[in-house]
């Protein structure tokens, strides 16, 4: 079992930058792909970004590349999640999530774990 707890959300303006970061426990990440989604209200949940588990690998959408970026520390058990030159669309719940095995899924049911949920608000 793997506990996933978000933080780093807020409220910032268009072109301000967020640092969202996930602090896992209960076991090692050891061999688990981790990633980011959002979900904004009347939304469905939508893929960011994810990183395979040596963090060689990554894959964002399409709406997110060159702005933002998924790292890892594996001997912190966390993950991050730099986002710069935020935009109003990029508002939304950001949620941290966790895939044992290789592959670096878009879909949301392709991952095991999830995390409560941070909220990030950029204002235009």
């Amino acid at each position: 079992q793997v506990q996933l707890v978000e933080s780093g959300g807020g409220l910032v303006q268009a072109g301000g930058s967020l640092r969202l970061s996930c602090a896992a426990s209960g076991r090692s990440l050891s061999g688990y792909t981790m990633g980011w989604f959002r979900q904004a209200p009347g939304k469905e949940r939508e893929f960011v970004a994810a990183i395979s588990w040596i963090g060689s690998s990554t894959n964002y959408a399409d709406s997110v590349k060159g702005r933002f970026a998924i790292s890892r520390d594996n001997a912190k058990n966390t993950v991050y999640l730099q986002m710069d030159s935020l935009k109003p669309e990029d508002t939304a719940v950001y949620y941290c999530t966790s895939r044992l095995g290789a592959g670096l899924a878009d879909s949301w049911s392709r991952y095991n774990y999830w995390g409560q949920g941070t909220q990030v608000t950029v204002s235009s």
